[in-house]
């Protein structure tokens, strides 16, 4: 695996971690706030960003999916004939 492909792996495992403690994060600040504010809570914006957010997640799904076929087809092989057997 080249260096530029190994970086971009380890990149889009970054990302997707950070996005997902994000989402956590909104999470608790939204029901911190919530509790706080009551009827005040702008909710509408918090489910945008959740969306937002969500979209992020889909985008390096796609992303991992699309390197990952790259290195598969400049290696020679098929996406989608790969079968991954369990280490004995």
């Amino acid at each position: 695996m080249s260096t530029a492909v190994s970086h971009a792996r380890r990149a889009l495992a970054r990302a997707r971690r950070a996005t997902e403690k994000t989402i956590k994060e909104l999470g608790d600040l939204e029901g911190a706030l919530r509790h706080a504010e009551g009827e005040d809570f702008p909710a509408e914006a918090y489910a945008t960003a959740r969306e937002r957010l969500e979209a992020l997640l889909d985008l390096w799904d796609e992303e991992g999916a699309r390197l990952e076929e790259k290195v598969l087809h400049g290696g020679g092989l098929e996406p989608g004939r790969v079968r991954r057997s369990s280490a004995r």
